[in-house]
Order: C-alpha cells, then sequence, then structure tokens
C-alpha cells in the first residue's frame, strides 16, 4: 500500500480556495506517492542516454521520484554509517553521494523542462510537489551531521588539495554551518522553529501577491488607445485573441503590465494601471491581502535565525556565499556607481520633460509618465523601435550566426542531432563537439516558440536555462540542458522575428548554459552553474550579451528576411545610443532596489520609513506617499533574493569587465581568439570548481573594476583606482 507525505495547510486563512486544499482531509494536503505504480520504471532514461519525452506522464515523473528520493535519502544513511571512520572522503563519502545525485537530478531537470516546456504535460501544482519531494531529499546530505564532520576532518588532514576538492569540501562545510549544525540544544530547536517559519511565511506572501497581481483588470474598449501597441500585445490583451477586436483588458502580469506602459497614449489608464501596480498587498483596497506584517515577521525572523548562526546581520550571513564577500565592499561598489548615475539622472529627465512638453503634455513627468515617454523618445532620436527592426532578425539566421560566433571563439562545434524524442515538435537537440574528442561532450534541447495554454509567461521575451544533468566523472555523464523561449512562431509561411531584446535575451540565456555545457569540473556539486557565488552566476550570459552590440556581430545576426539586407548602418551606429538612453535613471532604480533590499536585512526600520529615508538619494521624481513597492517585492521576500539582489548588478558589472579585454584586443590588435581561449579555460570551464574572484584573476590578470560598466551606459568615472 501506498504511503504519503502530509504537509500542514499554511496558507492564510484569509483566501476562501487555500493553495493546495484537500476537501476530504481539511488542513492537509496529498503532495506525492512514496511509491507509484510505475516506480520500477524511473529513469525515464532511453538507450542513448537522453529522456523519453514522447512517453514521459506526470504519474512517471512523480513515481520516479519518489523511488529516487527515498532510495537518495538511504543512501545518504548509509553513507552516515561510514563517516566516523572513513579515510578518504572524497572515496567514501562525496562520490557515493555524487552516484546518488545523478538519477535524482536528471527527473528533477526532467520535470522543470516539462514544467517551462509544456505545462499541460506537467502543470504548476504537480511540479511543485516534485519539486518540493526532490530538494528534501538532497537537502539531507547537507543536514547530516556525520558528512558535515567528515568534511570538517577532511579539509584540517589534508593540505595539498585541488581547487576542485577545496570548493567540494568548502562547500559542505558552508552548506553545514548555514543549516545550523553545530548549533546545539535550545538555539538548535529554536533555529528550526525559525526556519519553518520563515518558509510558512514566504508561501503566504507570495500567494498574496499572486492574487493582488491577478484581481486588477481595467478594460479599455477605444479602439484609438491601442492603435500603436504592437500586435503580440494587442493580441494578448484582447478578450477575442484578435489585435483588432475589442475589448482589451489591462492587467498586472508582467508580459502585459510593462509594454502598456510604454505604448499606452492614454495618461489616466497608465495612472490607474500604475497606481494598482505599485499599491498591491498595501492594505488601501483589499485589506486581507495585506503583506506589511508579514515582511516585518520575516525581516525579524532572518534576523534571528542569522543571531543564532553567529552573523550580525542577515545581510553578513548572505555574504558567506557571495563574490563580494563583505557588505563593505558591495556597499562601496553601490555608492561609486550611484556618484556616477545621480546627476546623469537629473539632466536626462529635465531632457524628457522638455521633449514631453514640446509634444503637447501641459504637466510635470510623472512615475506613470517615464516608459511612455522614454520609448518615443527613443525612436525620436535614434530611430529605434524594438518592435519595427523585427523584420532584420529572422529566428534562423540570429541562431546560426550565434552558433558560429561561439564556435570561432571556444573552439566548438554545435551540430543538430534528428531523430531525439522530444516534447514538441518544433524543439530540436544539438550535440556540442571539441577538438578533445570524436563524441560529444554535450547536449541540449532548444525550445524557441510561445504556445499558448502550454507554455509560462511572464516576460514575452523571457527565456530559461535548465541544467537538466550536470557533467559528473563518477558517473561518466556529460552535461545536458534545456533552452526554452517565448518568441513569436513563423506565421504563413513567414519566419520567427525576433525583437532586439529577444536577440539579446537569447544571446544571454545561450551563455548562460554554456558554462554549464563547457565545464572541466570533475565533480557535478560544483561542476558548471553549480557552487557558483550568487553575484558571479550570472556573469557569463551577460558576458555573451555585449556581443549584440558588436558592429561585426550585429551584421552578421541580421539580415531582412525578405531581402536579407543587414540592418541599415544608422541603427547599427545608435546601438550603443540606445543602450545608454536614460541609463542614467535607469540605473539609480537597480541602485535602488538593491540598497533597499540590503537595508530591510540589516536594519530595524519600519519598511515605510526606510523608503521615505533612501527614496531621494536615488530618485528624482518625489516619493508617492500610496506607493508600496516592498509589499510586492517577491524576489527578496518570498523567491531566493533576499540580501542578494544586487547580485544582478554585480554581475553585470563583472561581465562588462570581461569583455573589455576582448575589446581591448581588438584595439591593440592582438589575437582575439587568444582572449576567446583564455575565457574558455577561465570562467567556462571552472565553473564552481573554483572561487569566481580567483577565476577573474586569472582571466584579467587584476581584480574587477566598474569602469567598463560606466562607460558602455556613457556614464562618467568618478571612481579612484586603489
Amino acid at each position: 500500500m501506498a504511503s504519503f507525505i502530509l504537509r500542514r495547510n499554511i496558507v492564510s486563512r484569509h483566501f476562501k480556495k487555500p493553495f493546495y486544499q484537500n476537501k476530504r482531509n481539511a488542513g492537509y494536503v496529498v503532495l506525492i506517492p512514496e511509491i507509484g505504480e510505475d516506480a520500477e520504471k524511473n529513469t525515464l532514461l532511453l538507450d542513448n542516454g537522453l529522456p523519453e519525452f514522447n512517453d514521459v506522464t506526470i504519474e512517471k515523473c512523480i513515481a520516479s521520484i519518489s523511488k529516487q528520493s527515498m532510495e537518495y535519502e538511504s543512501g545518504v544513511k548509509q553513507v552516515e554509517q561510514s563517516a566516523a571512520e572513513c579515510k578518504n572522503a572524497f572515496v567514501e563519502i562525496f562520490q557515493p553521494l555524487e552516484k546518488l545525485d545523478s538519477q535524482l537530478e536528471l527527473t528533477w531537470g526532467v520535470t522543470k523542462t516539462l514544467y517551462l516546456g509544456n505545462s499541460s504535460l506537467m502543470p504548476t501544482k504537480s511540479y511543485l510537489q516534485i519539486h518540493e519531494r526532490a530538494h528534501k531529499a538532497r537537502s539531507s546530505k547537507f543536514t547530516s551531521i556525520p558528512i558535515f564532520k567528515a568534511a570538517v576532518n577532511e579539509k584540517n588532514r589534508l593540505k595539498d588539495l585541488t581547487d576542485e576538492e577545496q570548493r567540494l569540501l568548502d562547500k559542505y562545510i558552508l552548506e553545514g554551518k548555514l543549516n545550523g549544525l553545530d548549533v546545539k540544544g535550545v538555539k538548535r530547536e529554536r533555529l528550526n522553529s525559525i526556519l519553518t517559519a520563515i518558509q510558512k511565511e514566504r508561501h503566504i506572501f507570495r500567494e498574496k501577491v499572486n492574487f493582488a497581481t491577478k484581481a486588477f483588470k481595467s478594460t479599455i474598449n477605444d479602439e484609438e488607445v491601442v492603435k500603436e501597441f504592437p500586435e503580440s500585445l494587442a493580441k494578448s490583451m484582447s478578450l477575442n485573441n484578435d489585435a483588432s477586436k475589442g475589448p482589451w483588458v489591462v492587467t498586472l502580469q508582467p508580459h502585459i503590465y510593462e509594454p502598456f506602459m510604454q505604448y499606452c497614449p492614454d495618461r489616466v489608464q497608465r495612472w490607474n494601471a500604475w497606481q494598482g501596480f505599485v499599491q498591491r498587498c498595501s492594505g488601501y483596497g483589499n485589506k486581507e491581502l495585506e503583506t506589511s506584517t508579514i515582511l516585518e515577521n520575516i525581516r525579524s525572523l532572518r534576523q534571528e535565525q542569522a543571531t543564532i548562526l553567529g552573523f550580525d546581520t542577515y545581510v553578513d550571513m548572505s555574504m558567506e556565499t557571495k563574490m563580494a564577500g563583505s557588505i563593505e565592499n558591495v556597499n562601496n561598489i553601490l555608492d561609486s556607481l550611484l556618484e556616477s548615475a545621480r546627476p546623469v539622472q537629473d539632466v536626462e529627465l529635465e531632457a524628457l520633460q522638455q521633449f514631453a512638453n514640446e509634444r503637447g503634455l501641459n504637466s510635470k513627468l510623472e512615475h506613470w509618465d517615464i516608459p511612455y515617454w522614454q520609448r518615443k523618445q527613443k525612436w525620436s532620436l535614434y530611430n529605434f523601435d524594438e518592435d519595427k527592426i523585427r523584420e532584420y532578425f529572422p529566428l534562423p539566421r540570429v541562431v546560426n550566426s550565434l552558433f558560429n560566433l561561439c564556435s570561432t571563439l571556444f573552439k566548438i562545434q554545435i551540430v543538430e542531432r534528428s531523430n531525439v524524442q522530444t516534447w514538441h515538435k518544433d524543439v530540436k537537440f544539438y550535440d556540442v563537439f571539441d577538438e578533445s574528442s570524436n563524441s560529444p561532450i554535450a547536449g541540449f534541447y532548444f525550445d524557441p516558440y510561445a504556445r499558448q495554454n502550454e507554455k509560462i509567461r511572464i516576460y514575452d521575451d523571457a527565456g530559461w536555462h535548465v541544467s537538466i544533468r550536470n557533467k559528473c566523472a563518477v558517473t561518466s555523464t556529460q552535461p545536458l540542458s534545456a533552452l526554452i523561449f517565448n518568441f513569436q512562431a513563423p506565421v504563413e509561411g513567414k519566419q520567427s522575428l525576433l525583437s532586439f531584446k529577444e536577440v539579446t535575451v537569447l544571446f544571454q540565456r545561450f551563455g548562460h548554459s554554456l558554462r554549464h555545457l563547457l565545464t572541466k569540473a570533475n565533480y557535478s556539486e560544483v561542476a558548471g552553474l553549480s557552487n557558483v557565488e550568487w553575484d558571479a552566476a550570472e556573469v557569463c550570459g551577460h558576458v555573451m550579451t555585449h556581443w549584440v552590440y558588436d558592429p561585426h556581430t550585429i551584421h552578421a545576426i541580421s539580415g531582412h528576411y525578405n531581402t536579407e539586407e543587414p540592418l541599415p548602418n544608422e541603427i547599427v551606429q545608435n546601438l550603443h545610443n540606445v543602450r545608454r538612453h536614460m541609463s542614467g535613471y535607469e540605473l539609480c532604480k537597480e541602485l535602488y532596489l538593491s540598497r533597499l533590499d540590503l537595508d530591510l536585512h540589516s536594519t530595524k526600520t519600519f519598511w515605510r520609513d526606510l523608503v521615505r529615508q533612501m527614496w531621494p538619494k536615488y530618485n528624482v521624481l518625489p516619493f508617492d506617499k500610496y506607493d508600496s513597492h516592498p509589499l510586492s517585492f517577491t524576489k527578496i521576500v518570498s523567491e531566493e533574493w533576499g540580501a542578494a539582489y544586487y547580485c544582478h548588478l554585480w554581475s553585470k558589472m563583472i561581465a562588462a569587465d570581461i569583455f573589455s579585454a576582448f575589446d581591448e584586443a581588438r584595439q591593440s590588435d592582438e589575437d582575439i581568439l587568444a582572449v576567446g581561449r583564455r575565457y574558455r579555460d577561465t570562467f567556462l570551464a571552472a565553473g564552481g570548481a573554483c572561487h569566481p574572484s580567483e577565476v577573474f584573476r586569472r582571466f584579467r590578470g587584476r581584480d574587477p573594476s566598474p569602469h567598463a560598466l560606466l562607460k558602455n551606459l556613457g556614464l562618467p568615472k568618478k571612481i579612484v583606482e586603489e
């Protein structure tokens, strides 16, 4: 008879239909069976080593993850038994754990791929159940006191370790410390209670924000309002799924809200959407959705968690897993960037005000005006419109040029393989070869097109990289991943056409995947993207995006879908101007959110008072007293970016500095291919097997500088080199 895991219903009593509520067992939910009917067919693998996507089902995934999770936890217990007297932790502990990881990670990766690639095959509820069970199983090795002690003993015993061995030991030791394995007695009990409470509060916060986001709706009946909308936006908003037929509904979903604010000429409609967006969960409307109390509870609990673990603040605890190393280093960079960006923001908004006044605006710019007039000004200055230059970026040409660029820079070959099972007919599979072998060193799936009611949708141009399987020498497995996008599908024989932003997203995600695919690490726990510090995790993706601003690259990837004429030189020359357009304003927004996150997790000041104190330092426009944006800031509250939001900006800074090495080589007639090889041998090869600060020094010969980022954004350098 199947056994089941039961979990308390932890959703706020205010919701009429609590998440995961089961009618027959009120207050509890059956997550997944520990043993399913298909438990014996648990590998989901074909003879060619790839997943059997043609026949995969929810039931198979659940059965596989159930059996593998139990085997994983049982395997961890077996490892624990030998941990106390082990003579070589790498052989007796880490190698067995690597083998346990192999099957679980594959099924987990397949499940996530289906969830993002075809949610009709893997609905959100089923995915979350599988995700939670797999995460619980995999966490068991990091909450094991015997394994933690064995790692500590091994580090003290061995002195002559490779970078990879050192990083592997450090990971197990740090994970153990952050899980409180060296905390005893009453403090340990309190820590466990805190972690449970944080998980509960985060869940409620996320559910309330999701509810509030979906609750807002505003209807447009006047077709004059939508006549300048991109066809994809108008179609998404139309109740008839027809761009030319209304009514059109405004929502706060990102793929609607953001382009709506850029294209809507009706100022009242923009204000209505903006106030709905920034007042989510504020209590000004539906008080049952208020999250202020939850936010303050989470801040307090996180501070107590950090104190028990021996840190002054939650931010100090966060720095243990960051390249920056300390809050002082982060603040120094953020303050230096602000010193350059803030004066420029003043000039930019003054110019935008004049531009808007000349075109009929008879009042001061407000927050809800900026996106609209920003887009209009960009078009006026540079003849640049994201949607109107699609015709120059047919997807097949862009993809082929991207692959050719990577082949040249990194000495690899990307070859399509036919007759591979996938989750949709549009999905392609590619093998990656290099000079070291006649066999593929990695492989990836490529799923480019949006599919209504099948794919998870956040932004129209959003893309995902899924690490389905890590490289692992112990199990002789090669990296496998999936790249999933929401690009426009071909229509009536017309190729899929990308906006420039979508081209950038494609390059970014592929650059991110290269770190996974080209890793040289031997242990999966530190291979590729695993174990990379958070503020360095996005670096390789951002490095790749810099190539789309290179004139030679742009000419290679662009070509009119009818005539094959490249993007006009006027637009190519203006690409850097486009990137720099209102860069002071945009950078200040990111700096504000980064510092807000850090201050929320290092001070006790009430969130609204903190916002009021910080706002004038970062923003020209005055603070709106009803603006409650921290109450829907899910990234730092209910997701994993608490005391880590700055990581996005830090990664961009590191990436700009890395790419400047290619620029310097070109300007001095050095061998740019040598820079490409050095980049592959450092950032792409090392993955999480070497600290990113050391990897950067090996590539650049010095520590990072923000100068390249400022140069790319056209901002003045006010930073003195040490």
